[in-house]
């Protein structure tokens, strides 16, 4: 698969966040406005990681299967 270095390390920063913001709710030392900021950033967050995730998919799924190279 040719995807970019860099790519499973953004997959890393964003599951790090959204797990920063989890411990965050779970402490419920949040006041509720401070609580539905986090859940919109987890929102964001995720929709970031689908993102990336389905772009992925996109590129393995456009490259030839091992052993099935085009025939010329």
């Amino acid at each position: 698969m040719s995807e970019a270095p860099d790519t499973h390390e953004q997959l890393d920063r964003l599951i790090e966040r959204l797990e920063t913001a989890a411990d965050q709710l779970r402490t419920g030392e949040l006041d509720p406005d401070q609580a539905a900021s986090v859940v919109e950033q987890c929102a964001t967050f995720a929709s970031q990681a689908s993102a990336e995730l389905e772009r992925l998919a996109r590129v393995a799924a456009s490259e030839p299967l091992p052993g099935q190279d085009q025939l010329l």
